[in-house]
């Protein structure tokens, strides 16, 4: 059975149950009072005929049922009683509606306490049928009980009445249920939109895989309604806000946890922001804000989904070192080709003695270049990069050149060396491609120096290419920024920078007088705070 049958069902059920119920309640509480209204009228109405002073009179007269009879039946029309009878203490009747009754005896067995001197309201089974009757005692000149009177309404009567009653109520208690069965109607059918359409089971499913998919994506996600409050957040959230996973943050004020938030301003401008950089304790993440809207396209909250940004720069990373390495076997590939070709000529040239030396040149070129970094660069993967630039700038026409003054064998363990590659390779890649954006230039020189002398390891890679405007300044740092055209620039020097803030380190950029720039970037063999020395990130360089 579908939700918003059970909705109606269940509504209309409850309902039925209340106004039936309460319906019942009405009509016993109007025929109560009705009966001891009636009742009391009753009384009242016999008291007052027993304090005649006719009726008093009459008894002691020789024929009292001429005189009590019109005076009773006077009473009974003004009164729309039933009947008004009065007798002696025998119970002999001296009025009766049906005159030829008078002088037989009374019925129904409750004169006891009349005859007492007390008044009383009964229910008794008289001549004319079951009656609600008050009765009244007549006393004499002595004070004593000389007669009763007797005022009674059918029971018929008072049940017609009190059937005009049910009628009513159950004529109101159907318009009522009828405006509930609408009203139900009205409810399932809001119910139903608010939720999409959707079954329980179906929602159920939905919180599921939702929970699931949450926990799965490797992004911090917190969602907030229209007063702010966190109704949802995953865990890698929780580690970035740096709170353990078992705490529950639903229901707190998100500017609690997260004092530079944006998502306020999101829900009440209904606009999303993509993209943006933003500190999360003490991480730098790069933040996504979209404002939730209802099905009144009323928006009703917002969502962040955030990541870190050391993350993003070490995917960053990875690719770039992808491409290095691709670049640099496409370069060795065109190159040992193109060698090759000549070679091949050389020889069917006869021309063996110059193919010779060819073979021996570049044999010799190559090989001293990798002596040298085996001897004074040891690390494999910094070695390999060097040995994959120098590849590429041959491929480019360029000449790259290793200060052979260079020495890096001691690079502590605690370096981590891909932090290194992108520093080295991206200070590479971007000398080449300034010095290849020099159009007029036949003389294209990238150099490269790495030094580990002394307490930090210095890289410093300078070419003269087109150099740096000076009004730039430390703008050329962002990413982004790039003095060449086209689209995808402005990255590498923005991946360098972060590879040397992991690291502790600094970068500085000046004028070369050969014309072009020369980078370097100092990174401390130690943690600043192992050398008693203020961060990095502090110091006048890395202001940038």
């Amino acid at each position: 059975m579908k939700l918003q049958t059970k909705l109606i069902l269940i509504i209309c059920s409850l309902l039925a149950l209340v106004i039936v119920s309460l319906g019942g309640i009405y009509y016993y509480v109007i025929t109560s009072t009705l009966e001891e209204q009636i009742g009391q009228r009753a009384l009242k109405v016999a008291e007052t005929v027993a304090v005649m002073p006719e009726i008093r009179k009459a008894f002691y007269s020789p024929d009292p049922p001429s005189i009590i009879q019109p005076i009773a039946e006077a009473v009974r029309e003004k009164t729309d009683a039933e009947y008004v009878v009065v007798g002696n203490r025998e119970g002999i009747r001296y009025s009766h509606p049906l005159p030829d009754r008078i002088g037989k005896e009374m019925v129904g067995g409750d004169n006891g306490p009349v005859l007492e001197g007390r008044a009383i309201i009964s229910r008794a089974v008289g001549s004319l049928g079951p009656a609600l009757r008050g009765k009244a005692p007549i006393f004499g000149d002595n004070g004593e009980v000389i007669g009763i009177v007797s005022v009674g309404f059918l029971t018929e009567d008072i049940e017609s009445i009190a059937d005009k009653y049910q009628d009513e109520t159950m004529l109101i208690a159907l318009c009522v249920l009828a405006v509930g069965i609408g009203g139900a109607v009205l409810i399932a059918r809001n119910v139903r939109r608010s939720i999409h359409g959707l079954e329980p089971a179906e929602i159920g499913s939905l919180y599921t895989e939702k929970k699931a998919i949450l926990e799965s994506i490797r992004e911090g996600i917190v969602a907030i309604n229209r007063d702010g409050i966190i109704t949802l957040a995953n865990r890698y959230a929780l580690q970035l806000l740096g709170l353990p996973e078992s705490v529950d943050i639903t229901g707190r004020r998100v500017e609690e946890l997260i004092p530079n938030t944006r998502l306020n301003e999101v829900i009440r401008s209904g606009k999303a922001e993509f993209d943006a950089e933003m500190l999360i304790g003490d991480h730098e993440v790069i933040v996504n804000r979209i404002p939730i809207m209802g099905w009144n396209s009323q928006v009703t909250g917002a969502v962040s989904s955030f990541r870190s940004k050391s993350e993003l720069y070490r995917l960053a990373e990875e690719l770039s070192q992808v491409r290095r390495f691709a670049d640099a076997l496409r370069a060795q590939t065109h190159e040992y080709s193109n060698k090759l070709y000549v070679i091949s000529g050389l020889i069917q040239l006869e021309s063996y003695q110059e193919a010779v030396e060819l073979i021996t040149r570049e044999s010799d070129v190559q090989q001293n270049l990798i002596q040298f970094i085996m001897q004074e660069i040891p690390d494999p993967m910094i070695g390999g990069l060097l040995i994959g630039k120098y590849n590429r700038a041959q491929e480019l026409k360029l000449h790259f050149e290793i200060d052979r003054e260079s020495s890096f064998r001691d690079i502590p363990e605690t370096i981590d060396r891909n932090q290194l590659i992108t520093i080295i390779g991206n200070l590479a890649d971007n000398a080449m491609e300034a010095v290849l954006a020099c159009d007029d230039k036949t003389d294209r020189r990238v150099k490269l120096f790495l030094t580990d002398l002394g307490e930090d390891l210095i890289i410093e890679c300078e070419d003269n290419g087109i150099g740096i405007p000076e009004e730039t300044g430390a703008t050329v740092f962002e990413k982004g920024f790039s003095t060449k055209v086209g689209e995808h620039r402005g990255i590498g020097l923005a991946l360098v920078t972060h590879a040397v803030g992991k690291l502790d380190g600094y970068i500085t950029f000046h004028k070369n007088p050969a014309g072009g720039t020369i980078f370097t970037a100092a990174i401390p063999k130690k943690k600043s705070v192992e050398r008693g020395k203020p961060n990095a990130a502090d110091e006048p360089g890395n202001r940038h």
